[in-house]
């Protein structure tokens, strides 16, 4: 009987990174499950260690007295028209602060990325977690649900939705006029496409295993970036080699943190993806390069 709690095989995390990402159907994917199953692994331990426990990944509580949460509303002319985000902004009296755009992945603003937000807050920035789904009502509260939901979406309005998004908290009363950004797959993806579709709109973005914007737009890349990325994420890793010469001949000031053994999804802890030490050190490198780039 092999130990399911612990040797869990790469394989079925990589089957879910090819069903989260729509190269396999929720039906190919539980029958790829079952036939581990058959081996002698509990489907109820595969299934836990894979999707979501979303009670897991609050570090930060929305009652804390340190920060102040809200949902605050954007324009978004050349998006959905309107958006609508998370704002959580620390209690102290400061005139103005570092702000810090949070995007989450393809599934719109789960409970995960919101905590995200709290623990941006908790560390002194103003952060901002605009939600792509808005314009259909919302996260639905099931991460599979809000993937199919996002893939209705017009990728460009989505796009533009975050442009817009990113003007807004940029301009916020309570900005100091330094954006940063930081995402985690799909934004990831549009931290790196933030950076590169206007060269004056960030000024630090931590991209974690996200994909490269598209060659095109790369060479308009100013602010320094952080990647970061999970050694065993072989869909995204072989995006990196490309994206990094892209950003030497651009001139960009980069750095790059692979993470052994650490999967995609690593900093996301509602999952079995979670890797504590790795997550932990990426997110210090995160506050500190913001911290320095955003003062």
């Amino acid at each position: 009987m092999p130990d399911t709690n612990n040797h869990i095989p790469q394989e079925a995390f990589d089957w879910y990174d090819e069903y989260a990402h729509g190269g396999m159907d929720r039906r190919t994917f539980m029958a790829k499950l079952g036939g581990l199953v058959a081996l002698g692994y509990s489907m109820t331990v595969l299934t836990s260690a894979l999707l979501p426990n979303y009670a897991l990944a609050e570090q930060v509580s929305f009652n804390d007295s340190d920060i102040l949460a809200s949902y605050e509303k954007f324009s978004s002319p050349d998006g959905h028209g309107e958006g609508q985000g998370y704002l959580v902004k620390p209690t102290t009296e400061k005139a103005s602060y570092p702000v810090v755009l949070v995007i989450h992945e393809n599934r719109g603003l789960n409970p995960y990325v919101k905590d995200v937000a709290r623990r941006l807050a908790k560390a002194g920035f103003v952060a901002f977690a605009p939600d792509a789904l808005y314009p259909l009502g919302g996260y639905p509260g099931n991460d599979d649900e809000g993937r199919a939901l996002q893939r209705t979406l017009d990728r460009s309005k989505i796009q533009h939705d975050f442009v817009a998004a990113a003007n807004y908290l940029k301009s916020h009363p309570l900005s100091n006029g330094k954006l940063g950004a930081v995402g985690f797959c799909f934004g990831g993806y549009m931290v790196n496409y933030l950076a590169a579709v206007d060269s004056k709109l960030l000024s630090a973005g931590v991209p974690f295993y996200g994909t490269p914007a598209a060659k095109t737009l790369r060479a308009n890349i100013k602010a320094p970036l952080m990647i970061q990325l999970g050694e065993l994420d072989a869909r995204v890793n072989k995006s990196w080699p490309e994206y990094e010469q892209d950003l030497k001949a651009a001139g960009v000031e980069y750095q790059m943190h692979m993470y052994k053994n650490a999967k995609h999804g690593f900093h996301n802890d509602s999952t079995g993806r979670f890797d504590k030490e790795s997550a932990e050190l990426a997110w210090q490198r995160t506050l500190s390069f913001f911290n320095e780039k955003l003062s």
